[in-house]
């Protein structure tokens, strides 16, 4: 801590607190959001005039070398699938369904969309990929009745693009052909000559104009279509920059593989590099082994300017850097702020950044968060630079009004602002209970203050308040805090902690390892025993002492909705779907692998 941060501009906002008579507070960031864009894509088109030749998005191709689009091609190519897509008289009743990952033609597709005013909705690959039956991929594309379906590949797509997409929806390929069916060439799209057809549909695309649906995970049901307009977009954006005013500075440059069918790769950072006139680099890594070592030779070669993770591949990458001098000597040298979603960051994460960034260069780097969600575009709160560490959310972004509301013995996060969506796509129920009586959305996070008597100091994450749940005794067991307890005291061994289980006499624990082997190895299971025995005798109560615990021996399953495409872990998923393990946890005579706590 003795050793400076390298300077980085970044803002903190000034708030007012008002508590209310109904228990409820207000906080309010001082201060009014400056004017943003109409569409995003009216940025891509300035870039293209004052930066024609600057790389806007690359990858690598099939000989391993970059290529890449600069912004007069990538608008270029963007107005042509525009004028194709126009042709075809899609709409937001009738749009296009995207079914693969990042890449070229997802990013030509999905920005020629929102230029023309027609709807996309970006669907996981494992909806496609990681299943056999696609019933939910069949669900989302009932719920979309899309008018046309974009997939990369011909034969990996085929027995999806078969059991979920009508027979009279067109489907279109970047590459190969399926065998039952015709399928146009993306590059058809690509070829087709624009007209001024395509400049008078952009005109007419305003701030309500529905940009894309974002489907929720749906772990406690369907997944949801989230409607995200261009304001959400372009408003949130204007608020990244407010917050993070270095991005103004110069062009940023990132390395990314978070996928575009979530709203942090989709909307925030590819969204921070088109609205700044960056250049965005996608990996095809992920943060498990066999695949992030993908992730890591982009990095060795790309100076980024600032990094953006979930919390998994953060992991990962200290332990490169800490073996390669050389990576290090890359990753450090122009990078001005690290980021980090989707989940709290282990300490010692944190920690090992700032030691090896001291290491190489001299000085610390930055390190932020916030909170958001799909349903907020997702940038809605962000930690003051003066005020960070693993846990902490900080305060919500100008132009965003906090209520604090009463929900049991938590406080409930609900905003209110431009970047909030109206609601959810053909389910006015959902959309109903989704906003409190004011028009606040209820985001199920519970906020907790870092200080009372200190408002401008922000707040921390409190947990879900749905995730919450009673031990038979009546007692509640707040799930967010605990599990972060155990996640800081368990590493490296363990990465994330599931609870079992409401209405039993105890807690008891599911460790997520942190690599394969942990389950078996003898030291690491009496690292983690000690831990829990430590942990347990600085317990308050039956409400924070875990009685048992095991070590998750099986992968974590994807097609079970047990892990996200960004490495999330879906608590009430594995619980459901490992029934047999929660009743060993809690058996009168446990199994060997079961630990005992004493």
């Amino acid at each position: 801590m003795s050793h400076p941060r390298r300077p980085v501009a970044l803002h903190t906002p000034e708030i007012t607190v008002e508590h209310r008579p109904d228990g409820s507070t207000l906080v309010k960031p001082v201060g009014v959001l400056a004017p943003y864009a109409t569409r995003l894509t009216e940025r891509l088109e300035h870039w293209a005039e004052t930066a024609p030749d600057r790389t806007f998005i690359a990858k690598r191709g099939p000989d391993g070398e970059w290529q890449r689009l600069g912004y007069a091609e990538f608008v270029a190519g963007m107005k042509a699938v525009g004028q194709a897509l126009l042709d075809r008289g899609l709409s937001t009743e009738r749009p296009v369904a995207i079914l693969s990952g990042n890449d070229f033609d997802h990013a030509l597709m999905a920005f020629a969309c929102m230029h023309v005013g027609i709807a996309y909705a970006p669907i996981s690959p494992s909806y496609s990929l990681a299943t056999t039956d696609h019933a939910k991929l069949g669900y989302v594309l009932g719920v979309l009745t899309p008018g046309l379906v974009f997939a990369a590949e011909g034969e990996r797509f085929a027995p999806a693009i078969e059991a979920a997409v009508p027979a009279d929806v067109e489907v279109v390929l970047a590459r190969g052909a399926l065998p039952d069916r015709d399928a146009t060439s993306f590059a058809a799209l690509r070829a087709t000559p624009p007209t001024d057809a395509v400049e008078r549909a952009a005109a007419v695309v305003g701030p309500d104009t529905i940009a894309k649906f974002l489907f929720t995970s749906g772990s406690t049901g369907h997944p949801k279509a989230v409607i995200n307009t261009q304001r959400m977009l372009c408003a949130n954006q204007e608020q990244i920059a407010t917050a993070m005013p270095f991005l103004r500075e110069a062009p940023p440059v990132l390395v990314d593989w978070t996928p575009w069918n979530h709203t942090f790769g989709g909307n925030h950072d590819i969204g921070i590099v088109a609205y700044q006139g960056g250049s965005f680099y996608i990996s095809d890594g992920r943060p498990v082994p066999g695949e992030v070592e993908k992730t890591i030779r982009d990095l060795r070669e790309i100076p980024t300017t600032m990094y953006l993770d979930v919390p998994k591949g953060w992991e990962e990458i200290v332990g490169y850097l800490r073996r390669e001098p050389a990576f290090r000597r890359v990753f450090f040298s122009q990078v001005k702020l690290f980021f980090y979603a989707g989940a709290s960051l282990a300490q010692w994460v944190w920690d090992a950044l700032e030691e090896l960034a001291v290491e190489t260069v001299g000085e610390r780097i930055q390190m932020l968060t916030g909170l958001g969600s799909t349903e907020t575009a997702p940038f809605a709160m962000c930690c003051r630079p003066d005020l960070t560490a693993s846990g902490l959310v900080g305060l919500p972004a100008v132009g965003v009004e906090l209520k604090l509301a009463p929900v049991d013995d938590k406080l409930e996060a609900r905003v209110k602002g431009p970047n909030v969506t109206p609601g959810y796509w053909r389910d006015p129920v959902a959309t109903a209970n989704a906003f409190d009586e004011e028009g606040f959305l209820r985001m199920g996070d519970a906020l907790a203050w870092v200080d009372e008597a200190d408002p401008a100091k922000g707040f921390r994450f409190d947990g879900r308040v749905a995730e919450d749940f009673k031990l038979s005794s009546g007692t509640w067991v707040s799930v967010g805090p605990l599990r972060a307890k155990l996640i800081h005291h368990l590493a490296p061994h363990i990465r994330d902690v599931v609870l079992a289980a409401p209405d039993r006499d105890y807690l008891a624990a599911i460790g997520i390892p942190d690599r394969p082997g942990v389950a078996a190895d003898p030291a690491a299971q009496e690292a983690m025993r000690a831990a829990l025995e430590t942990l347990a005798r600085a317990a308050t109560g039956s409400s924070n002492r875990i009685r048992r615990f095991t070590v998750l021996a099986e992968p974590l399953s994807p097609e079970a909705g047990e892990v996200t495409d960004k490495g999330s872990i879906n608590q009430r998923a594995v619980l459901r779907h490992r029934p047999a393990l929660v009743e060993e946890l809690f058996a009168a005579a446990p199994p060997p692998h079961v630990m005992e706590v004493a």
